[in-house]
């Protein structure tokens, strides 16, 4: 059932409209949960600066945020007849929240191939960090220079440092959004008199990402399962909690991306209410279903089981005073690990010795 709206314009049908404001609901709610564990993460240990358990909160609410933003827009556009909506912004508008979710699994899988693939099992002991293992690292100062090192620390306290592999999720981030800036332009020139079709333009987009949903999928389950067979080698309650965490979290994501992207592959849905909402032949209820089964699958679910499984506070930043005084360099010390002290020799005699940081 379609309602009218201002100007005489067709409104979204009212089955869509209830699935969009549902999933308005569930990814604002979401938002909400991944900026208050924020903000209790920060408020324990405030010098460490951004860590990657920040960063992944931070992706993971502002990318529900975007969602939230796009489903009340989409009622509210349609509704109002926006020229803009079917000329490309609906399309930045909806591609945006995915790029940010994207970011978000893409740079824990980065996490897991660096706990896999960690060349020197040797490191000094300032590497057991666990949860506060930073994604931006920060290098040292050269020493024999405290001129040099009295003016950075004065002008910049640390001076950040990014891994190979985030350098890398950066540029897979920065030409997909250039890819939908791209791709956006090409809806734009569509709508207007020529051979370009912006809703087959639209649907290439759709398929890439897609594919691209499958493989980061096939990354998720590749490297869970090697790092969940290099953590039942080490033996402690702490490193099976955790092994069991990348099982779960792994098997979770390779089903819903599985799901949404064959979902988007064989179906027109997320871009039903762009294109072929207002088509007599459409099916709304079925559109609406699936709608939300896409969103609420492809996104909800893994940003839910994500903060769920990360809920778990990181241990206290605490200054260890039996080593040489190094004002850059602490330790983080939990009650859990203070209390179990044969976790560190378990660690360091193990195969895996390099996994000291939560994978999670």
């Amino acid at each position: 059932m379609r309602t009218e709206g201002g100007a005489g314009h067709r409104c979204l049908p009212t089955e869509v409209v209830a699935a969009d404001a549902a999933l308005a609901v569930v990814d604002g709610a979401l938002a909400v949960v991944a900026f208050l564990q924020l903000l209790r993460i920060h408020l324990r240990n405030q010098q460490l600066g951004w860590t990657r358990q920040k960063i992944f909160h931070l992706m993971i609410g502002s990318s529900n945020i975007g969602y939230l933003v796009y489903f009340i827009f989409t009622i509210v556009a349609t509704c109002e007849g926006w020229q803009c909506w079917s000329h490309g912004c609906g399309f930045i508008l909806m591609a945006c929240p995915q790029i940010l979710f994207l970011a978000a699994f893409l740079l824990l899988v980065s996490f897991w191939i660096d706990l896999c693939h960690q060349a020197n099992d040797d490191e000094e002991d300032d590497d057991e960090h666990g949860y506060n293992e930073a994604l931006l690292e920060k290098s040292k100062s050269k020493q024999g220079s405290p001129h040099v090192d009295g003016h950075m620390k004065c002008c910049f306290p640390r001076t950040i440092h990014i891994g190979s592999r985030q350098k890398f999720v950066i540029l897979v981030i920065v030409l997909t959004f250039v890819s939908v800036i791209s791709f956006s332009i090409l809806i734009w020139i569509g709508r207007g008199k020529t051979p370009i079709d912006s809703s087959l333009v639209a649907r290439v987009s759709l398929d890439i990402f897609s594919v691209a949903i499958l493989l980061l999928g096939g990354a998720l389950a590749c490297y869970g399962v090697l790092l969940f067979s290099k953590m039942r080698k080490v033996r402690s309650e702490m490193a099976s909690n955790e092994m069991w965490k990348v099982a779960s979290l792994a098997a979770v994501s390779v089903t819903c991306f599985t799901s949404s992207a064959v979902l988007a592959l064989v179906t027109n849905i997320p871009l039903e209410v762009l294109f072929y909402w207002h088509s007599a032949q459409s099916d709304h209820i079925s559109s609406s279903v699936l709608i939300f089964l896409y969103y609420f699958i492809g996104s909800s679910v893994p940003s839910g089981f994500v903060l769920w499984v990360m809920r778990e506070m990181p241990p206290r930043l605490v200054a260890d005073s039996h080593r040489p005084a190094r004002p850059t360099v602490v330790n983080f010390i939990s009650e859990r690990t203070t209390q179990n002290p044969q976790w560190r020799a378990t660690v360091t005699t193990s195969q895996n010795k390099g996994l000291k940081a939560s994978p999670i």
